[in-house]
């Protein structure tokens, strides 16, 4: 009798350790300071401008008065251009090549790997103004990623590659757009795989801490990629909450009940 006691009280403390507590699935909790505290927080956004890497696609325009004499610069049909078509702008686009340059029309090839998209649209300017026109031609370049591209995989409700045209994605919109963490997701340690010129390299992030706002890494860069990999109440599979748990331990513990019974009726 006291085995069978001892037995049922093992599986209740492993059912109720496999529940997903409260407080692993609520983001940006302030585990430092009390919570009415919160609005004195000074939470500082941190953002470096992203510098252009290999295989980048560059949405580049210029304009002048006279608009003839730069249509060679822009494409075809640009007053019918789609914004929300990738297709679009992947063969409009300018792709930055494996030696990181782009090549425009007249001005050849330029070298654009590592710089800002500010500093690309100031450099073509000064190339225009250089090479063909005067300053009275008024000369304006706009120079944009043609979307900001990242991946997700794991625990997200939508996996795969996501495109936003928006120049500031915070990691809590790239996730939401992805379709959210699953239950199952661990918030507490969610990957970022960046691309650096040297290679790739893993930052970790906690979700449910505010002061993941003060990461250099809250918002996301181009070719980023985010996994979210799964809690361990996930490989125990006894239920993500007590009802789940409950209901899989009445299971449980009714075929363990009548196999007892029947050993002790042999």
């Amino acid at each position: 009798m006291k085995s069978k006691i001892l037995f049922f009280g093992l599986v209740l403390c492993i059912g109720l350790s496999s529940c997903v507590p409260h407080k692993d699935l609520v983001y940006l909790q302030n585990k430092e300071n009390a919570l009415d505290s919160l609005a004195s927080n000074n939470l500082t956004e941190i953002q470096k401008p992203y510098r252009i890497q290999v295989n980048d696609i560059l949405n580049i325009r210029v304009k002048a008065l006279d608009q003839d004499k730069v249509s060679i610069y822009n494409p075809v049909g640009d007053e019918n251009l789609n914004a929300d078509s990738q297709e679009r702008a992947y063969f409009d686009g300018f792709t930055v090549d494996v030696h990181g340059n782009i090549r425009i029309p007249v001005l050849g090839e330029i070298n654009v790997l590592g710089y800002t998209t500010e500093e690309i649209q100031k450099l073509l300017e000064k190339k225009l103004l250089e090479d063909q026109f005067k300053e009275t031609a008024n000369i304006f370049v706009t120079v944009k990623l043609a979307g900001l591209r990242y991946v997700t995989s794991g625990e997200v409700n939508s996996p795969g590659t996501q495109v936003l045209f928006q120049d500031r994605v915070n990691i809590f919109e790239a996730i939401a757009n992805a379709g959210e963490i699953t239950q199952t997701g661990d918030r507490k340690e969610v990957m970022l795989i960046r691309q650096y010129p040297q290679g790739q390299q893993i930052h970790k992030l906690d979700l449910t801490d505010v002061n993941v706002m003060k990461s250099p890494y809250y918002h996301i860069q181009n070719n980023d990629m985010i996994y979210v990999k799964p809690i361990r109440q996930k490989s125990w599979g006894t239920g993500l909450t007590g009802t789940q748990t409950i209901t899989t331990l009445i299971t449980v513990m009714g075929l363990v009940t009548t196999s007892i019974l029947l050993i002790d009726r042999l």
